[in-house]
């Protein structure tokens, strides 16, 4: 517009009315090219709508892969998309890889929904930003061949015959678990003693090999011990074994060590490492989870209950829904960052990395495959689409870490009603000490003071008598988020008519969806604490009405938030009651508004105004408030309950699939699912939070799931013979190891099922064998045909783990403490600041000689001693320890102060329990070291050694020789 001053009226008018023009002549530019630009889009608009509208319609013939479309694929696709490259992760040549797609759409093919396909769309040009193949790729396909396309994805979009017979030899791992049958008995020396034997039997032979005999009773024992139970006999139990005539006496080892307490302890570790528990954040805070023991109490007593492995899986995901609330620290036993940040890119990535962990653990405990591999794009190897990944990450998108309360012991309860009925009691004398609820009997009774701030454990609103049938509580504010109620009760002089028990129906406003604990049934259910409760839909407001069976005088209302005391969010700070004997006819009978203001430090829940009384009355009523007082701490420590590290749990939001795995690109919206492998589970988008979980808990440990039984049965393998049946016990896709001897992988999986899920039983199944008793002696013959004893022509020995070596040392020396669970002992001086600080301790005291799978688990940081021996730190799952042979193992083994201290205490053992004589004290030390006596040369040389060294050094060195350190 102009810019020059107008010198006269007319000037300035002549001025504005030239602008006005040149605005109408640009609005009417702008409305042709909008015009332009709509007729230019309108297209590609309609075909969003309606994709077949701007397709061309599929071709009329019956399509032949080969003939058809692989030729189209070859010329215009297979440079971009083909053998040598995969651009944006979309591989045509393979069919298999075709229909999962690519990263920026998965699927790509919709079979039987052409025009539904992304491919389709994409090569047809219906998106002007993604048309391909790229101009300077190539020319764009013809109307033909677009057809013939969209015919053949109509019709299935099946691939060529050779593509069909690939599919129908399925992996190993994903065809059903067929129980084979067992082999015919072999013509060996060794005959086998049940199933197991006869199907290593059958492999061996067919190798040429044959097996060893069995080995002497000592050795047995302590095989049995140092596998089963992490630690070796006493002399004792192996002498009584040694010399038990009965044909039986090994079966009844067996069972003995089954039963022992320690099992669960040795078995506890190995499942602990398969889901990275440890008990420190990691990352650089690193601060403590003071609450994980608990989850590891849980492993330990479920195993030695024998509990069935299929309810275990389930309770791990979803026990929360069982009554296991501290079972579900499995979710959560990984790392995690708690370090906040403003940058949304930065809490986006950590976000996305915790569900990571959460899925990726969970594919490969329970059904051994590496799901964390399809995060960014579709698994290369195994039949894992992304959008799988991400229906499973949708499934865990309502868990966080955090704590999680435990409900109450029964004893606990039954002491917090006992006293409950005393504070009741109580009250009930200091009533008459109480403000009324309403202002004009607080005036007309000279009490005009305004009533104590409500508090979220209990707050009572004492009415003047009125006759109602209808009571409505408005809440108009809360202290944080959707507000909460755990009991709403309506009093008439003893009787609370609110119950639901007395017909009283409960309408509210909305309730907040996916929490099976907080309904509009537990609002007057009588149960009160925040297990039962009801939560609103809405942030800072709801109502909730009452319809009692008939008109009733109501004298009291009593309501609270948690009246357990474990949580104080949620409190409803504004509010007002409402009662009428008919419909619509309201009248207020209390609100917030005579109440002192809500501050963040709650409110005393006993408000008593004893100064309005005469001196005697006060005089009572202050000692009944002192008793109040007294009772009600009592009843705080008594109702104080205890807490886990099992992860929190709410409704999510939508989960997306990610471009690349990147949380700032996001893509089309996913459902909550399992895996299509078998019997894909599809859930809603809205599905309750609970129920995901419960979903998957159940497609896991379906008998018929062709992985969760082989898994389990492979892991526990492992630890009988050093390594699984399957050599990568957490990758049973395609690019893990397979079976050296199926059959028997599928018949011990068969089963495992078939008798209970029983992990004790498929043990003692495998204990018993003639090839788990087998010598462990090696031969040359042997050696050179099988050198890693994979087949099992012997009893593989190899050194025990790192918790076996020291518990083992403490056995021997006699220090070790049995007491069993409870808050885990350190090995680490911790300086706890902003950033923990874990220093390995070199001076010990009794108070850590328990076992070493009580120790605190610390991520990041090993113990300065045992750590060196391959322990792995929680950063990982590790479903195989390590073995390495390394200097610094030798070292601490044998100079740290440790090993000093016990070599000490295990010389104070020999001379205490066999007397001065070195002779005796000699015996002794084997006994216990070694469960067998020391032949006369043995005898002779250590003689030698204990007067020249001294008996403290002779302990030192059976510590540390191979016949202690090994499994023989």
């Amino acid at each position: 517009m102009s810019t020059t001053v107008s010198r006269n009226s007319s000037s300035a008018a002549f001025h504005r009315s030239i602008d006005f023009k040149r605005v109408l002549i640009r609005i009417a530019k702008l409305k042709h090219v909008a015009q332009s630009l709509l007729t230019a889009v309108s297209l590609p608009l309609r075909a969003a709508e309606n994709p077949s509208a701007a397709l061309p319609p599929p071709a009329s013939i019956t399509v032949d892969f080969t003939r058809d479309i692989q030729p189209i694929f070859a010329h215009s696709c297979f440079k971009c998309h083909g053998p040598e490259k995969q651009k944006a992760g979309l591989r045509l040549d393979d069919h298999a890889s075709a229909l999962r797609g690519g990263d920026n759409h998965s699927p790509a093919i919709v079979p039987g929904k052409g025009s539904e396909s992304p491919l389709l769309r994409i090569v047809a040009g219906l998106d002007p930003d993604l048309v391909m193949p790229p101009s300077n790729k190539g020319e764009r396909l013809t109307s033909d061949q677009i057809a013939l396309l969209r015919a053949w994805i109509d019709q299935g979009a099946i691939g060529s015959k050779e593509d069909a017979s690939s599919r129908s030899e399925s992996h190993w791992a994903f065809t059903p678990v067929n129980q084979p049958p067992i082999p015919g008995t072999t013509p060996f020396v060794v005959q086998p003693v049940n199933a197991i034997d006869k199907f290593i039997h059958q492999k061996l032979q067919a190798a040429g090999l044959t097996p060893s005999g069995e080995a002497d009773r000592v050795t047995l024992a302590r095989r049995l011990w140092l596998i089963m139970l992490g630690i070796p006999p006493t002399a004792e139990e192996v002498r009584d074994f040694v010399t038990d005539p009965r044909p039986d006496a090994y079966a009844r080892l067996v069972d003995k060590v089954l039963s022992d307490p320690s099992y669960g302890e040795r078995w506890g570790r190995h499942w602990l490492d398969v889901v990275r528990f440890a008990e420190s954040n990691g990352f650089e805070t690193n601060r403590e989870r003071t609450s994980a023991w608990r989850f590891r109490d849980y492993i330990i007593a479920a195993l030695n209950a024998d509990k069935p492995y299929d309810r275990f899986v389930r309770e791990q995901i979803v026990g929360d829904a069982l009554g296991v609330d501290v079972a579900t620290g499995f979710l959560v036993s990984g790392p995690v960052d708690i370090v906040g940040s403003p940058d949304p890119v930065l809490t986006a990535q950590q976000r996305a990395d915790e569900l990571d962990d959460i899925v990726s653990t969970t594919g490969t405990a329970f059904l051994g495959l590496t799901l964390g591999c399809a995060r960014c794009h579709t698994h290369k190897f195994d039949p894992i689409s992304q959008k799988e990944y991400y229906a499973m990450t949708a499934v865990f998108s309502g868990v966080k870490h955090g704590e999680h309360p435990l409900p109450l012991p029964p004893d606990q309860a039954m002491q917090v009603a006992r006293l409950d009925d005393t504070l009741a009691h109580l009250e009930k004398q200091l009533a008459k000490f109480k403000l009324p609820a309403d202002p004009a009997s607080r005036v007309a009774t000279g009490r005009p003071s305004l009533r104590p701030a409500v508090n979220p454990i209990k707050n009572e609103e004492i009415l003047s008598p009125i006759n109602a049938r209808y009571i409505r509580f408005t809440i108009l504010g809360a202290n944080q988020s959707e507000p909460c109620i755990d009991e709403l009760e309506v009093w008439v002089g003893e009787r609370n008519v609110a119950l639901a028990t007395n017909g009283t129906r409960v309408t509210v406003s909305g309730t907040l969806p996916g929490y099976e604990i907080h309904k509009i049934e537990h609002i007057n259910d009588g149960k009160p604490g925040n297990d039962r409760s009801w939560i609103s839909n809405e942030a800072g407001r709801g109502w909730i009405q009452f319809e009692l069976p008939r008109s009733e005088r109501i004298d009291r209302i009593v309501w609270g938030r948690d009246r357990l005391g474990r949580f104080s969010d949620r409190l409803v700070t504004q509010y007002r009651f409402e009662a009428a004997e008919q419909p619509g006819q309201w009248t207020v009978i209390a609100s917030s508004e005579d109440r002192e203001p809500f501050l963040k430090k709650p409110a005393k829940p006993h408000p008593y105004r004893f100064e309005l009384f005469s001196n005697a009355e006060a005089e009572q009523g202050r000692m009944w408030f002192a008793e109040l007082g007294r009772v009600e701490k009592e009843r705080e420590v008594a109702a104080k309950t205890p807490t886990t590290y099992s992860g929190t749990f709410k409704q999510p939001g939508a989960t997306y699939r990610l471009h690349r795995g990147d949380p700032m690109q996001k893509r089309e919206t996913v459902s909550p699912g399992t895996l299509a492998l078998f019997r894909a589970v599809e859930l809603s988008s809205d599905e309750p939070e609970q129920r995901r979980r419960q979903q998957l808990a159940d497609w896991i440990t379906n008998p018929a799931n062709p992985l969760t039984a082989r898994v389990l049965v492979n892991r526990i393998w492992q630890h009988h013979f050093g390594v699984g049946l399957v050599a990568t016990p957490n990758d049973f896709g395609r690019n893990g190891a397979r079976p050296t001897n199926p059959e028997l992988l599928d018949w011990l999986a068969s089963e495992f099922v078939t008798q209970g899920w029983s992990i004790k039983k498929l043990q003692r199944q495998i204990l018993l064998s003639a090839t788990w008793r087998q010598s462990s002696l090696p031969r040359p013959d042997a050696l050179k045909i099988d050198g890693t004893c994979r087949l099992l022509w012997r009893f593989p020995p190899r050194r025990i783990e790192a918790e076996g070596i020291r518990d083992s040392i403490l056995f021997a020396s006699g220090s070790l403490d049995s007491s069993r669970g409870g808050p885990s002992f350190f090995l680490h001086n911790v300086d706890r600041e902003n950033v923990y600080h874990y220093h390995p301790k070199e001076d010990f005291a009794p108070a850590e000689f328990r076992r070493m799978v009580y120790a605190f688990k610390v991520r990041m940081e090993q113990d300065g001693i045992f750590g060196a021996f391959d322990c792995p730190d929680g950063s990982l799952v590790a479903p195989r320890r390590t073995v390495s042979t390394t200097p610094l193992q030798a070292l601490n083994l044998f100079n740290s102060r440790f090993t000093l201290d016990q070599a000490e205490r295990f010389a104070n053992r020999l001379r205490y329990e066999a007397g001065t004589v070195s002779g005796a004290q000699i015996r002794r030390a084997w006994q216990i070291t070694f469960s067998r006596e020391p032949s006369p040369q043995e005898a002779l040389d250590s003689g030698a050694f204990v007067a020249r060294e001294g008996l403290t050094a002779l302990c030192r060195a059976l510590l540390n020789s191979n016949e202690f350190l090994f499994i023989p």
